[in-house]
């Protein structure tokens, strides 16, 4: 009998390979990060070691310097050392930066208190309190004192003793940063270093830097480069403002219009003094003077960078390419002849396109050779505000010898006003009206209460949480007093106002923008909502960023585009407060939008006579207003209109 045996030879099956190896390499990646992170530490706590000794070395050699060496190359004060410099420490590269300054000790008194010995301030100074300190300052400095609270006149003593020779000992930072590290922040250390015997030079004075934005809020960090070429020392060299928006220099040569200052910051518009030239021959802001034992004070106003979306288009909504602009603000460097900031021309490209960056807020205007502007979106002057970019489209028609572009706008509001009509007529026989654009949906009163689903009656609206009170003061929108207090937040939801067929939204605003600082940040605050449909069902309100997430504030008026095409929209406004004894308020609401490419607020004369034309325009809410207009060339006539 022949006898067969079978081994059972069993084996893995793909899937418990593939899963053997999933967690072998789980397992070693976690072994390699961690010997990863390990070496990161070790390398981080070696190059701080190293940071830390050239810190300490730096230190040790200024220390071992001169008092009067101690210092920056062309800077103030003066010294033998550079601003910054380069190293190698065992083949890792380090960029050092020293930062020297002259301190005045308000032991003996400070710079621009007083007179030497107490007393009144001297002519041309007056006096002013500024933390229970009285300070002697140059009259041009008074309104910017006066914007951050302090008060002129003594604060009910004399001035404190003025320190002619301020610069009474040295501040020292040095600071080292790793060039290939990924090291965000610096290491430093600072000392102060003071001299054996008596201070200051007697023949140099002292230069205030004071930096603020539109608002004038100080402006914290602001690099401000200083040069002078015929002052004993030269010096030119960067230093930054404080949390106060001001940098203070109290040593300096004295030198008359010597000193060139210009104010910068990343992210920021930048103001300079300009000295006189053939081309501004009477800046607005010269080149600073020192006076020997006296303080020179300079004020310099910068904000964040705005920018303009420029576009050119026809009245059929197709872009016009390649066209010659003129843009013009109303800042200026100048005056005698008027210099302005921004003046300048440029060119559209093919798809009738240019955007405008680094601007300053400020209003700006628009003209082109080429082509009569038949109206803009928005209404121009363009009220650009800082840190924003607004879209701004030129609506534009064929070259007139004379034409007249009138813009009617709410007094109140600087809102257009829709469907004004304007009766054009003159001595010779020229009669035409014209209706001006869609331009606005406004609400400024809400007394008549909720309930109302589409805008009718425009006292009510459709939906509130019951903590707002819109019958207390018919016109205000507050908050609900509850038992003694306000309530600490409340909202409305408007009724759904028609705006005609494939809107484009442009912008929202409200009165009063300014509310009491004790409501807190963005008191009022709004989110808008639209449909293509009548029958929404639920209403998204959204924000500037196009979700649910974000609000509209006064920093932010431009509504986003995700609503353009929707022809029913609905507003909410939120009131909230910090305090239960203050209420922000709301008083009125307007919406800027257009139709197709009809310019709001606006209408158009074209192919007119070289001379003058009587008006009279009205508008339903409004008081009528007559008046007249010399036309030369193409010619812009702002119109405005008060309610009834």
């Amino acid at each position: 009998m022949i006898r067969f045996f079978c081994k059972n030879k069993k084996g893995f099956s793909l899937i418990e390979v593939l899963v053997a190896t999933g967690i072998f390499v789980i397992f070693a990646m976690g072994i390699y990060s961690g010997i990863q992170f390990v070496f990161k530490v070790v390398y981080n706590s070696r190059v701080r070691i190293i940071e830390t000794s050239l810190l300490n070395e730096q230190i040790e050699i200024i220390r071992n310097v001169a008092f009067s060496n101690i210092g920056i190359i062309n800077g103030s004060p003066a010294g033998v050392f550079d601003r910054i410099v380069s190293t190698t420490r065992n083949g890792i590269d380090f960029t050092i930066t020293r930062t020297v300054r002259n301190i005045d000790d308000p032991y003996d008194g400070v710079i621009g208190t007083g007179q030497e010995g107490g007393g009144e301030c001297q002519d041309p100074k007056i006096e002013v309190c500024h933390s229970n300190n009285t300070l002697c300052i140059a009259d041009n400095a008074l309104p910017g004192h006066l914007e951050h609270g302090d008060t002129e006149g003594a604060c009910g003593g004399s001035p404190a003793p003025n320190d002619n020779q301020p610069a009474d000992y040295k501040f020292v930072e040095v600071s080292v940063l790793c060039d290939h590290c990924r090291q965000n922040n610096p290491v430093s250390l600072s000392t102060i270093v003071a001299p054996k015997f008596l201070e200051g030079d007697p023949t140099h004075g002292a230069l205030f830097v004071e930096v603020f934005d539109s608002n004038a809020d100080p402006v914290q960090g602001a690099d401000v480069h200083i040069v002078a070429t015929d002052t004993d020392p030269t010096v030119d060299f960067t230093d930054t403002t404080d949390n106060d928006g001001m940098l203070r220099i109290v040593d300096l040569g004295s030198g008359i219009n010597s000193y060139q200052i210009t104010v910068s910051k990343i992210g920021y518009t930048t103001d300079m003094t300009i000295n006189t030239s053939e081309a501004i021959p009477n800046p607005i802001k010269p080149f600073a003077s020192v006076v020997a034992q006296d303080v020179t004070e300079i004020s310099f106003s910068i904000d964040k960078v705005a920018g303009i979306d420029l576009s050119t288009i026809d009245l059929s909504c197709q872009p016009v390419g390649t066209v010659s602009v003129g843009v013009s603000g109303t800042h200026f460097w100048g005056t005698n002849p008027t210099v302005l900031k921004v003046d300048e021309s440029i060119v559209t490209n093919g798809t009738g396109n240019y955007t405008m960056n680094n601007l300053a807020g400020d209003n700006y205007s628009f003209s082109t050779p080429s082509f009569d502007i038949i109206g803009t979106i928005p209404v121009q002057p363009i009220n650009l505000l800082a840190d924003t970019t607004q879209p701004v489209q030129l609506i534009l028609g064929t070259k007139s010898t004379n034409a007249l572009n009138v813009a009617v706008l709410d007094d109140a509001t600087d809102q257009p006003i829709a469907n004004a009509n304007i009766h054009l007529t003159s001595a010779f026989g020229f009669d035409d009206t014209v209706v001006t654009g869609v331009g606005s949906i406004r609400q400024t009163d809400w007394s008549g209460g909720g309930g109302q689903s589409t805008m009718s009656d425009n006292t009510k609206f459709a939906l509130t949480d019951g903590n707002l009170d819109f019958t207390g003061s018919p016109g205000d929108v507050t908050l609900e007093i509850v038992g003694q207090y306000y309530a600490s937040s409340g909202w409305l939801e408007s009724s759904t106002f028609d705006l005609g067929a494939e809107p484009t939204y442009r912008n929202i605003i409200w009165e009063p923008l300014a509310q009491p600082t004790e409501t807190g940040d963005d008191s009022v605050k709004f989110q808008v909502a639209s449909t293509s449909t009548t029958d929404a069902g639920s209403w998204s309100y959204l924000g500037p960023d196009g979700t649910t997430n974000t609000y509209y504030t006064t920093s932010n008026l431009v509504l986003n585009e995700i609503h353009n095409g929707d022809q029913y929209m609905r507003y909410r406004v939120y009131l909230s407060t910090v305090s239960s004894t203050y209420t922000p308020t709301l008083s009125d609401v307007s919406l800027t939008y257009t139709n197709s490419c009809t310019p709001p607020g606006q209408a158009y004369f074209a192919n007119l006579a070289n001379a003058t034309y009587d008006y009279t325009i009205t508008a339903s809410g409004y008081e009528n207003i007559s008046g007249s207009v010399d036309v030369s060339g193409y010619t812009l006539e702002e119109v405005r209109m008060s309610s009834e």
